[in-house]
């Protein structure tokens, strides 16, 4: 029952405000965040039918229909699964009264208006996001230099092998743990599941 009133409590419009963290709890989003797993609510955005909730390890969207209609559907994008791409902060004009982010995250693209008294608060949320579009691209790039780093080692292993007498099967057994192996432990390091010292880096709460 307090939720569904937050929007009138809290003052938000169509053009969407931030949300200051002693207001999380009024808000649709943060029952789907994952408490329980450590996740945290570092930057939150709301409009009389939309929600924004950026976490240590994911954006979550309540995307409704229209501001008069109850109906929501929640879209989850983890920052494992989602790079984020393409971040732009458009600020206001001199008559306009909101100020706009967009974002590419996977595939879906984003564009969230906001009230311009937030820019500053934006301008936060705008360095995080390309902070970890960087590290994203960054660890992109290092895991195919990984996954090629394999295939080099492999083939010259070929060729050592096939130079001499003997069975392959106990080299090929021990390429493959160790191919295995080492891969696991580059998707671990690349595949990074928690930003949430980035946010803690660049958001001023």
């Amino acid at each position: 029952m307090f939720k569904r009133v937050a929007s009138d409590v809290l003052g938000i419009s169509d053009i969407g405000s931030v949300i200051s963290p002693a207001d999380y709890d009024k808000v649709d989003a943060d029952d789907y965040v994952m408490h329980e797993d450590n996740e945290k609510i570092y930057f939150l955005i709301k409009s009389k039918s939309d929600e924004y909730c950026f976490t240590n390890k994911a954006v979550i969207h309540l995307d409704g229909t229209s501001a008069m209609s109850k109906k929501r559907v929640l879209k989850r994008y983890s920052f494992r699964e989602h790079q984020i791409s393409n971040v732009f902060l458009e600020t206001a004009g001199t008559v306009d009264m909101d100020v706009e982010i967009k974002f590419v995250i996977g595939s879906a693209a984003f564009s969230i208006d906001v009230h311009k008294r937030f820019i500053e608060e934006l301008k936060d949320l705008y360095k995080a996001l390309i902070k970890i579009s960087e590290i994203c691209a960054e660890n992109e790039h290092s895991m195919e230099f990984a996954k090629k780093s394999i295939e080099v080692a492999s083939a010259t292993l070929g060729r050592a092998a096939g130079a001499r007498e003997g069975s392959l099967t106990d080299d090929f057994r021990v390429l493959n743990e160790t191919a295995f192996n080492w891969l696991m432990n580059s998707r671990k390091k690349y595949h990074v599941k928690d930003f949430g010292y980035v946010f803690e880096k660049f958001i001023n709460n």
